[in-house]
C-alpha cells in the first residue's frame, strides 16, 4: 500500500461514524447498543454501539469529537492503510468491552473515537521526522495519561462532573488499544519505498 495521503478515506469513516449516531438517534438503544450476553448472537452490535447516546450532552460530544478525530487524520495526512486500520478499529473496540462483563450495556463513539486518534498519532511517530513526530508522540502520551487517569480498571460505568450520563473508561482503553494494534498492522502493509 501507499502511504499517499488519502484524506478521502479517512473523512468517508468520519462522516459515516458521524451519520451512523445522527441516524441512532431516533431508534430503539436496545437493538443497537453493546450488551456482551448478545455479543455472540448479535454480533453486529460491535459496529452499531456508535449509534446510540443516551443524553443530547453524549451525542453533541461525540459529534465535535468526531470532527475532531477527522481533523487529525488530515492534519496527519494518513494513508489509505491508517484509514482501513480505523475501520478495522471500530468492531475490535466493542469486542474488547468482553473484558468487562459488568459492562452490561455501551454506546457511543468515544472508544471509537479514541481508536482513531491512536492510529493517526502512530502514523505521526513512525512515518514522520522533526516537529510532525514529536506532536504524534505527544498525542499519544497525553492518549496514555488520559486513559490512566480515567481509571479503566475501576468500576465499569462513572460518574464524572459535567456529564449527565456515566462515562465507561475501559471503552476508552479498549478502543486506543485496538487502534494502536491495528495501524501497527497496518503499517506492516505500507511499502517502504514512497
Amino acid at each position: 500500500m501507499s502511504t499517499a495521503p488519502s484524506p478521502r478515506a479517512w473523512l468517508a469513516l468520519t462522516l459515516l461514524l458521524a451519520l451512523a449516531a445522527l441516524a441512532g438517534w431516533w431508534l430503539p438503544r436496545s437493538a443497537l447498543d453493546w450488551q456482551p450476553a448478545l455479543a455472540a448472537r448479535e454480533p453486529w452490535r460491535a459496529l452499531s454501539a456508535v449509534a446510540v447516546h443516551y443524553s443530547t450532552l453524549h451525542l453533541a460530544a461525540n459529534l465535535a469529537g468526531t470532527a475532531l478525530v477527522g481533523a487529525l487524520g488530515v492534519a496527519a495526512r494518513v494513508p489509505l492503510a491508517m484509514a482501513l486500520a480505523w475501520g478495522l478499529a471500530w468492531p475490535l473496540t466493542q469486542l474488547g468491552l468482553l473484558m468487562r462483563p459488568d459492562l452490561l450495556h455501551y454506546g457511543g463513539l468515544s472508544g471509537v473515537l479514541h481508536a482513531g486518534v491512536a492510529a493517526a498519532a502512530l502514523w505521526l511517530v513512525a512515518r514522520e521526522r522533526g516537529r510532525r513526530q514529536l506532536i504524534g508522540a505527544a498525542i499519544l502520551a497525553v492518549l496514555l495519561v488520559k486513559i490512566l487517569g480515567e481509571s479503566p480498571w475501576g468500576p465499569a460505568l462513572q460518574h464524572r462532573a459535567g456529564w449527565d450520563i456515566n462515562i465507561a473508561p475501559f471503552a476508552h482503553a479498549s478502543g486506543a488499544l485496538a487502534g494502536l494494534l491495528c495501524a501497527r498492522l497496518a503499517l506492516l502493509f505500507i511499502r517502504h519505498d514512497d
